[in-house]
């Protein structure tokens, strides 16, 4: 195995505490990019921290120096807060000022890294109802899809740099200890889970471990670039999960929360939870890239087991 120097914003959040973790126990040099003033010298884990400001799209430049990988996985979270207005626009700046900003520090190191593997989701397709999609379906339609779209393309400055850029399509990955998955554990160990809505919207999941493994093997596979889906070969419906979460954690799922009532506590965000989006990762089965969870099940029970 080549041992890199490895750049990763978003570090302290779900995926990227996971990312960070697995890379350092495997040798990896690892750079923490951070809002604050960085502490000097290593963190007990033993990676290191640079300064960088999305808003101001400012990167410090010269604590990349031999950078030869980014992952780029910053951004508000997409359900911590009810859709105002306000919080679409930090959704939105969030990832588009920040990826322009490290798309540009991509184009301008020297050595310039071999790849940038950036964030982004399958939100992407919009609703695709019944319909499969892979890498090769144009974007959907709504607010997500439209970010999506902007998020990607704030990575071209480093794509005409020459920079590999590849983009992270995340599906919905299946953890407890946050995302969209993360509220769902604790109201079905409750014996209060049950369907969203019709419960027939399909849902394009991931395994964390998968997730993780995902995002190395583009990192360190030359040919993946361009748009990458991260999520199980096979998606699921809603309905399928509930089940699922109740075989496994051993509870009832016979509640049921109606569309109107998610609109009222969710906002705008409750057409996307209702939606439905049949992702398939075909970008990354061509690759040869083996997953770990191919049943839903197992994903969930792979979750709690991580703790």
């Amino acid at each position: 195995m080549i041992v890199m120097r490895i750049a990763v914003t978003g570090s302290s959040g779900l995926i990227g505490t996971a990312l960070t973790t697995s890379l350092l126990r495997d040798g990896h040099e690892v750079i923490r990019l951070v809002r604050r003033d960085p502490r000097s010298g290593p963190r007990p884990d033993g990676s290191t921290e640079a300064r960088w400001d999305p808003r101001r799209q400012w990167v410090d430049l010269a604590a990349l120096d031999g950078v030869e990988a980014i992952a780029h996985l910053a951004g508000a979270g997409v359900g911590d807060r009810r859709w105002s207005e306000a919080y679409k626009r930090e959704i939105r700046d969030s990832r588009v000022l920040g990826t322009c900003a490290i798309a540009e520090a991509a184009a301008a190191l020297e050595p310039r890294p071999r790849v940038l593997a950036s964030g982004s989701a399958i939100g992407y397709y919009g609703d695709t109802g019944d319909r499969p999609v892979d890498e090769t379906h144009p974007p959907g339609e709504g607010f997500l899809a439209q970010v999506c779209q902007d998020w990607e393309e704030a990575t071209r400055p480093a794509e005409e740099a020459g920079v590999r850029t590849v983009h992270l399509r995340t599906g919905l990955v299946v953890s407890r200890s946050g995302g969209a998955w993360g509220r769902l554990f604790p109201i079905f160990r409750a014996g209060l889970g049950g369907r969203l809505g019709s419960g027939r919207q399909f849902w394009s999941y991931i395994s964390m471990a998968d997730e993780i493994a995902a995002i190395r093997h583009v990192m360190f596979s030359a040919e993946l670039h361009g748009p990458v889906n991260l999520t199980a070969p096979e998606p699921v419906t809603n309905r399928e999960v509930t089940a699922a979460m109740g075989e496994v954690l051993r509870r009832p799922t016979l509640l049921a929360v109606p569309a109107p009532a998610l609109r009222l506590a969710l906002g705008d965000f409750a057409d996307d939870v209702l939606g439905s989006q049949r992702v398939r990762p075909r970008a990354l089965l061509e690759s040869g890239f083996r997953f770990r969870h191919t049943d839903v099940r197992d994903a969930i029970r792979a979750a709690l087991a991580d703790g």
